[in-house]
């Protein structure tokens, strides 16, 4: 509805008797960076110190049609630290107002955004809902770092001047949370959420199934959820979700404009659920629950027509509770399912997973089943020569890439990180920002990726701390990797600027790793 300035000086003047003292609301501030310190970097991005904006209790978010959801979204990051009213209304001339815009500008595509700050106003303009909030990330970027906290801060609150016109190199960048080997509550997950956001990360890849443990429910098997979610590595408290708590962190998402890709792996990696239902083993008999760590072990029975009937029942009530395109199959580390039966297993699963609306993803041994060009192979490899994965992409498949010596992020940064592991690689900072997707793997360039993507794999990570400390701050490394242009790639101005985010984070009480690579602010 729209507000009269009657109101809305009402408003301040309440606000004005109980909050900023007279000093305080005088003072000038230095913004503490400007609009060349955002992280992902912007394609470009133009100071202008004359050009400063001051947010007050007087501020209004004005916003097009169709911006109301993304200009909520803004208000409530501003309200907390400010205390200021900062109404949303649809139109504003005269009051100094954040306007959030919608229009048609063929050079900022689906999920770019055009961002000035001036001293009379501060003007974001974006072709759709994504790319304003997209930009609302580099706006909040520009504030004080205590723009953060979650109660009144009395100071002035100065946006850093200038022009920023921005776009993705990539489509897809994700960030991957293992929920199977040790569970996590909706909460955690919401926060994990909220954190990728800030960063233009626009995928969470949820992994709901693995040998220790089965994290969603299925109505159809029923103690899939019950029994299989019961364990987790080293035997530790498992946990599941409803459909309709499911429901509800895609939902939470989606309000952060992230799409989620559950993965139910298969044909390996399923221990849990064949310890629970022995149909699904081709000797009837129930294998035993396992809590450890191995890989390669465990396969569904290939040639049993219940395995398909498991298989149909599970994609068909995931892909009803899904609202994005993608349905993750798994499909690595088949060790123990013979190659023709793994074949025999994709080209039999594939095309459930599409009778049932959804695309195919899954890790890159699926490139040798020959999918659909609309499938999309995750590579996790180290890099170099891989040749189903380069055939893959010459008819067509677009390649997801999360190399496991440079993306993982439950990797250890060095020999005495107290979490992690170290079979792919020992991954400092520095390491997972210096790569490139378009020269990773042979055979693979610039178009034929459709962007990267940050695993973070829970064998030794328990809480919500240990998810922040091995994500902060190499999952910042990845997201610029797959947001900002290849031209911009330099190591020394990236490291310039991830310190700037060390005072944000420790406002959002984000437990990161202090990489001395990094000189911190």
């Amino acid at each position: 509805m729209r507000l009269s300035r009657a109101v809305l000086t009402a408003a301040v003047v309440s606000l004005t008797a109980v909050g900023l003292p007279a000093s305080a609301a005088a003072a000038t501030a230095t913004p503490e960076r400007s609009v060349t310190d955002v992280v992902p970097a912007p394609v470009s991005a133009k100071a202008d110190p004359r050009g400063d904006f001051k947010l007050t209790p007087f501020t209004v978010i004005s916003a097009d049609r169709g911006a109301g959801q993304v200009a909520d979204y803004l208000r409530g990051l501003l309200r907390p630290a400010t205390g200021y009213p900062l109404p949303v209304v649809p139109h504003a001339h005269v009051l100094p107002a954040i306007s959030l815009k919608l229009g048609h500008d063929p050079r900022l595509g689906t999920e770019g955004y055009e961002l000035k700050v001036a001293r009379d106003g501060v003007t974001l303009r974006a072709n759709t809902a994504d790319g304003l909030f997209e930009g609302v990330q580099s706006l909040r970027q520009l504030l004080p770092s205590a723009i953060e906290a979650k109660r009144v801060q009395h100071r002035t609150w100065t946006v850093a001047g200038g022009t920023i016109l921005d776009y993705p190199r990539f489509a897809e960048r994700g960030a991957m949370l293992d929920v199977a080997r040790h569970f996590f509550r909706p909460d955690q997950v919401k926060l994990y959420i909220d954190q990728i956001a800030q960063y233009k990360v626009n995928t969470l890849h949820l992994h709901l199934a693995d040998d220790q443990g089965w994290r969603i429910e299925i109505k159809s098997w029923p103690k899939l959820a019950t029994v299989g979610g019961k364990t987790a590595v080293d035997g530790d408290p498992g946990g599941y979700y409803t459909q309709k708590q499911y429901k509800d962190i895609v939902a939470y998402a989606a309000s952060r404009h992230i799409t989620v890709i559950p993965e139910i792996d298969m044909p390996g990696h399923t221990n849990a659920a064949q310890s629970t239902y022995a149909e699904l083993n081709c000797d009837g008999k129930a294998v035993p629950v396992r809590t450890d760590t191995e890989v390669g072990y465990s396969s569904l029975c290939i040639s049993s027509p219940i395995t398909y009937k498991f298989v149909e029942d599970v994609v068909r009530e995931l892909a009803a509770i899904t609202p994005g395109p993608y349905l993750h199959i798994g499909g690595d580390e088949a060790h123990s399912t013979p190659p023709a039966d793994y074949l025999t297993f994709e080209r039999k699963v594939q095309p459930i997973v599409a009778e049932y609306g959804k695309k195919v993803t899954g890790w890159h041994e699926i490139a040798k089943s020959n999918p659909p060009v609309s499938a999309v192979p995750q590579y996790w490899d180290f890099g170099g020569a891989a040749p189903d994965v380069a055939a893959a992409a010459a008819r067509g498949n677009k390649i997801l890439m999360s190399p496991a010596n440079y993306a993982y992020l439950d990797m250890k940064y060095n020999e005495s990180t107290p979490l992690g592991q170290d079979w792919a690689a020992l991954v400092e900072v520095r390491d997972a920002y210096d790569w490139d997707p378009a020269t990773l793997v042979e055979g693979v360039g610039e178009n034929q990726v459709a962007g990267v993507e940050a695993p973070l794999w829970t064998e030794t990570i328990r809480t919500s701390d240990d998810i922040e400390y091995m994500a902060f701050p190499r999952l910042l490394g990845i997201a610029e990797i797959g947001w900002s242009p290849r031209a911009s790639h330099n190591w020394d101005a990236y490291r310039a600027r991830l310190a700037k985010q060390a005072p944000r984070w420790t406002a959002q009480d984000i437990d990161f790793y202090r990489s001395p690579q990094v000189d911190w602010k």
